[in-house]
């Protein structure tokens, strides 16, 4: 199936946007006055889920908006997302489904693709993930030698390693979740180069440590390096009967799984239908976060991003915070010229934030063809170059050339509560 619409819609071909094209022309208020507009300024402040969503600085006014939502619907946008959801195969070079939003699916919820149940398929994992974790965090599961398996190395590249970087980082200094952690460790491997491999091992004893391999084909160049140097280091220390006890897999690959020495029985499987740069949310995350923090703390990670996932889909435009950050940034870097957008959180456990949303928006906009075949050179920017840093060690870096005035578009992210309290005495 391609879209339900017979032929793709060329977003630069539609009315809306050939009249945000003459709109971005226009002279346009400062925005020092658009800001003193108490009407406009209500309207772009949004909460959903305990996050507040501040757009009131955009350069927009509620013409803007009008022609931008005018877009969505020209182009739509609805029609897709709900596509999406049901297991249309808007994946059309590939032939396959866009299904991550079911790796966090409410166990009642239904998306059959090929007459096969996926939420269920995803549950038989989680329910496998949660076994395994707690046997090794409660210390039932222990290493060669009988000692329990405290350090873990998740060796992965991509998507199987920005996205639960970026989650541990969040989660490492999260009181809560600190202690859940005690006494653990979790490390990732990632970089071909041989001084990676050394970094991530560092002071790590063979006897106490388990290492998760995250390979989809089980045949990705880099990662595979990275597992035979992990293997032998392994075995070099323990003996090759070790491997079985030391090591798992993220991988469907099973055959290959076996002649690395890994039992397939510790092989977690996931779907040609994850795309790499949102399978943090499948075992690629689950399983490392899991071991590191206990289940219960990745249940509350797949409950969030289902409740968004959940906003996205039922939300309407004007109230849906991913579609008009999307519009957002459409508007930003196709209408207005800011070919770059910093992320700026003033939190240091986000600070992989802006590493991982660097493959999420530009892998996926980074095409050189559209979803029709139709080459994107000449018609218009697919995205923006994407960067950041936490706040306070941004200011003292990047910010200064910011400041000269450069088309940069800066989204600043702050916490009401941080996770450590910074009150000294006197």
């Amino acid at each position: 199936i391609f879209f339900r619409v017979g032929k793709m819609v060329h977003p630069h071909e539609t009315a809306a946007w050939k009249a945000l094209e003459k709109h971005a022309s226009e002279p346009r208020p400062h925005l020092r006055e658009l800001l003193a507009d108490e009407k406009r300024c209500e309207a772009m402040f949004l909460e959903h889920g305990g996050m507040t969503f501040d757009y009131s600085r955009q350069l927009a006014t509620e013409e803007t908006m009008k022609l931008l939502f005018q877009l969505a619907e020209e182009t739509g946008v609805k029609q897709k997302i709900e596509d999406m959801y049901s297991g249309v195969r808007i994946n059309v070079q590939e032939n396959r489904s866009v299904l991550h939003v079911a790796l966090r699916a409410a166990p009642e919820t239904k998306i059959v693709v090929d007459g096969v149940d996926q939420v269920a398929e995803v549950h038989k994992v989680l329910t496998k993930i949660k076994e395994f974790s707690e046997k090794v965090r409660s210390g039932e599961w222990v290493g060669a030698t009988g000692k329990p398996l405290k350090d873990v190395v998740c060796v992965g590249i991509g998507g199987s390693f920005l996205g639960p970087l970026f989650v541990h980082t969040a989660l490492e200094t999260y009181q809560p979740t600190q202690k859940a952690a005690s006494g653990r460790k979790l490390h990732f491997l990632a970089n071909v180069d041989p001084e990676d491999a050394a970094r991530a091992l560092s002071g790590l004893d063979a006897e106490t440590t388990l290492v998760v391999v995250v390979s989809k084909t089980f045949t990705t160049a880099e990662t595979m390096l990275n597992a035979r140097t992990v293997r032998s280091w392994i075995i070099n220390a323990l003996g090759e009967a070790a491997v079985a006890k030391h090591m798992v897999a993220v991988s469907t690959a099973l055959k290959l799984v076996e002649e690395f020495g890994i039992d397939p029985a510790n092989a977690f499987g996931f779907w040609d239908w994850v795309g790499g740069r949102f399978s943090c949310s499948s075992a690629v995350g689950i399983l490392p976060l899991a071991l590191q923090y206990g289940f219960e703390v990745t249940e509350q990670f797949l409950a969030g991003l289902r409740d968004m996932d959940d906003h996205f889909r039922t939300a309407p435009f004007e109230k849906n915070l991913p579609v008009l950050m999307g519009l957002l940034s459409n508007w930003n870097a196709t209408f207005l010229g800011f070919y770059a957008n910093a992320l700026l959180p003033y939190c240091q456990a986000l600070a992989k934030l802006a590493p991982h949303i660097q493959q999420v928006s530009m892998e996926s906009n980074g095409k050189r063809v559209m979803i029709d075949g139709t080459g994107t050179e000449g018609s218009y920017q697919t995205g923006e170059v994407i960067f950041g840093e936490p706040g306070t060690n941004g200011q003292h870096s990047f910010y200064q050339l910011i400041h000269q005035g450069r088309l940069i578009s800066c989204d600043f992210i702050g916490l009401a509560t941080g996770q450590q309290e910074g009150y000294l005495p006197g």
